[in-house]
């Protein structure tokens, strides 16, 4: 545990409280945490998790314009449902993605848990992406998830991280059942492609 751990969990806290409340500020919040545990899952030999994390920064920013003017005629964006062929695709580029970069770490990195990390990281893409689009069903995604990485860092002796998760896991119910209600209540639309 660690100054820097510590610091990445607060913002990681701050930024999902505020993403299950649809606040805009979720996304400046989470380019500060994930840029701080880039540093932190290299140093944990977590390289999946690593370059996650870059992602994460790019993805932040695209939700953050999504957010704003993703809606139609530019407008803000609403919460909607998750069709089934965007389900289909998006579970078949998870195990796809998975695969591969599991079997790439585990060839060519000392990487300590390199398809469980590879899981994880494909998975966490799927759902991020997801909460740029305002998909109810991205929490979801989160809940089974979290409940990974909480064990993959207490293996790890990321103490503080694997309570961080346990956090980001009941606010990912808690995310889930208010877009729902907000979903049901604006008509629920889907996401079709």
């Amino acid at each position: 545990m660690n100054g820097l751990e510590i610091t990445a969990a607060g913002f990681g806290v701050v930024s999902v409280y505020l993403s299950v409340r649809q606040n805009i500020w979720s996304w400046p919040t989470a380019i500060v945490s994930v840029g701080m545990y880039t540093l932190v899952f290299y140093r944990s030999r977590l390289y999946a998790d690593m370059g996650l994390q870059v992602v994460y920064v790019v993805l932040s920013l695209y939700g953050w314009y999504q957010w704003l003017y993703g809606g139609s005629n530019r407008t803000e964006l609403k919460v909607s449902r998750t069709g089934r062929r965007v389900a289909f695709v998006l579970f078949a580029a998870v195990l796809t993605s998975a695969a591969i970069l599991g079997t790439l770490l585990h060839r060519h990195t000392d990487a300590a848990i390199p398809y469980v990390d590879s899981l994880t990281t494909s998975t966490s893409l799927a759902a991020q992406w997801m909460m740029t689009r305002k998909l109810v069903e991205n929490w979801l995604v989160w809940v089974a998830v979290d409940v990974v990485y909480i064990a993959m860092f207490i293996n790890r002796s990321l103490h503080v991280t694997a309570v961080l998760y346990a956090v980001y896991l009941v606010l990912a119910a808690v995310g889930y059942f208010k877009w729902r209600h907000e979903s049901r209540t604006a008509g629920g639309a889907v996401l079709a492609t």
